[in-house]
């Protein structure tokens, strides 16, 4: 008998599940409420900003406090806690304080965009570091191995904001490739996509290129070698399996990267997304719109790491004996 609860004892995949989905649930709140309590810590105040964001030029101190009151910032902050939380436990994101129109409005208005440009990036990063991870181990230590390393030990280098800054230059402003101010198209999105995929390819393919050289090494492998396996499907059939899950948990855990890093991308290539909604938000001290963004990216973080986690459970089922 384990101290383990009785729904979790027996290693099935549905108890499996549920313990991930709670996890993900928690996490996201947790989230919330964090940034929630940190917004009211920012210095300056917020009913001056969103006075300036409204074209109120120098607010007097009776405007402020007018402002304040509307707002509702002059309450105390257990009082805007509870509020603010009941609100959310019933999908209800608040007003923004500049265009007083619904959040949850404005979010969905520009979250097609974001996710058009996240979307190609993320199959851009995967597809790319997949094909040059095998290339690399397949021709190990031989020219297309080199470059493959340089690429990635450039891309661990340079933060995806100097990667997209010279693509602007010399792809877009050089070349005329694409538009300086995007529309949320297909099209458009190509570029930014792939240097965003280009710039998380890196890390990925380095990481994956470990595990299959690892996996190349290991006693499987050299069992397989034995009764006269090709190196090609020692490396297809047996190392890729082995060392895609590691591969896939940094997928899951750069989602939420990819969406936090969304302000920058988005506004480099002027891309009407959430990054540049963000961005307008931070500026006005616009606390409703800063805390639904943070959700979202919350939110997509979670998702991503358990679905990520709930795949490597049902491919690694010793990966269920683990759980708490």
């Amino acid at each position: 008998m384990t101290g383990r609860p009785a729904f979790l004892r027996g290693g099935g995949r549905l108890p499996a599940a549920a313990f991930r989905i709670a996890q993900a649930v928690l996490t996201a709140f947790a989230a919330s409420v964090l940034v929630w309590a940190l917004m009211p810590l920012a210095p300056g105040d917020p009913a001056e900003r969103v006075l300036l964001a409204r074209g109120v030029q120098d607010p007097t101190a009776t405007e402020i406090e007018a402002a304040r009151i509307a707002l509702g910032l002059d309450r105390s902050l257990v009082t805007q806690f509870v509020s603010w939380l009941g609100d959310l436990l019933r999908g209800d994101l608040g007003q923004s304080f500049t265009s007083r129109l619904p959040v949850w409005q404005e979010i969905m208005e520009r979250l097609p965009a974001t996710f058009l440009l996240l979307s190609l990036a993320l199959v851009v990063s995967t597809v790319v570091s997949l094909i040059l991870a095998l290339v690399a181990v397949a021709y190990r230590d031989r020219w297309p191995d080199r470059i493959v390393r340089l690429y990635t030990q450039i891309g661990a280098a340079l933060p995806t904001f100097v990667f997209a800054l010279l693509a602007l230059t010399f792809l877009v402003v050089g070349l005329g490739m694409g538009r300086v101010l995007s529309e949320p198209t297909f099209k458009a999105a190509l570029i930014p996509a792939f240097i965003i995929g280009l710039d998380r390819g890196a890390s990925w393919t380095q990481l994956l290129r470990a595990g299959l050289l690892e996996a190349m090494a290991s006693g499987y492998a050299e069992v397989a070698r034995a009764r006269g396996a090709t190196e090609r499907r020692i490396l297809l059939r047996h190392a890729l399996p082995n060392a895609i899950l590691p591969f896939l948990t940094a997928i899951g855990v750069s989602v939420g990267a990819l969406i936090g890093g969304a302000p920058l991308i988005e506004a480099i290539f002027s891309w009407p997304g959430l990054g540049a909604y963000v961005l307008e938000a931070l500026a006005a001290r616009n606390y409703p719109a800063i805390q639904g963004f943070v959700l979202i990216a919350a939110l997509s973080y979670v998702t991503a790491a358990l679905v990520v986690d709930l795949i490597a459970l049902i491919l690694d089922p010793r990966l269920r004996e683990r759980l708490p």
